[in-house]
């Protein structure tokens, strides 16, 4: 059974920087990957980004593109979301989120959809203020 814990939310204020920790515990595989999405009040859940953990391949949503670095630590078993230049419209929970199978051909559209991920953390709470 795998296991995700996020932690690193909290209150900052605009133009400020959080960094975002997710520790996977039980299996892991080979063609693992990690995504972190949010939900905000009132919103549905949105893709933020997603890394294979093992080429470290990535891809962002194109709100957050140069504003967030999504990386892992394959020693610590552990993925980030390094999150500047924070918006009041970042504001929301973030998940982190695990899969299985990167696939042979993976887009944007198709590594964003919320059904590819087997797992999922309990979420942490990023607020900005302006």
């Amino acid at each position: 059974q795998v296991q995700l814990v996020e932690s690193g939310g909290g209150l900052v204020q605009a133009g400020g920087s959080l960094r975002l920790s997710c520790v996977v515990s039980g299996r892991t595989f080979s063609s693992y990957f990690m995504g972190w999405f949010r939900q905000a009040p009132g919103k549905e859940r949105e893709f933020v980004a997603v890394i294979r953990w093992s080429r470290g391949t990535t891809y962002y949503t194109d709100s957050v593109k140069g504003r967030f670095t999504i990386s892992r630590d394959n020693a610590k078993n552990a993925g980030y979301l390094q999150m500047g230049s924070l918006k009041p419209e970042d504001t929301a929970v973030y998940y982190c989120a695990a899969g299985t199978g990167w696939p042979t051909i993976a887009t944007i559209a198709s590594m964003s959809r919320p059904g590819i991920y087997d797992y999922w953390g309990q979420g942490t709470q990023v607020t900005v203020s302006s």
